[in-house]
């Protein structure tokens, strides 16, 4: 899954094993974001509320996270 991130970054969200992965988009690669964690139980349909949850000092005003 991928989601934009307040119009600041791209964000890549994959399955791996019992749990999830998390990496940035940098100049067309992934890097891994090892102190992004989500928990192995939530739902995929979950993920975006979880990370605006977890971002949302990220924000401007009216930002919202959103699938790409």
């Amino acid at each position: 899954m991928k989601f934009d991130i307040y119009g600041r970054f791209q964000l890549i969200v994959l399955r791996s094993g019992a749990g999830w992965e998390a990496y940035r988009e940098v100049g067309g690669k992934r890097v891994r974001m090892h102190d992004l964690v989500l928990p192995p139980d939530l739902d995929a349909s979950e993920i975006a509320v979880y990370l605006d949850d977890l971002l949302h000092e990220l924000s401007p005003p009216g930002g919202r996270i959103a699938p790409v």
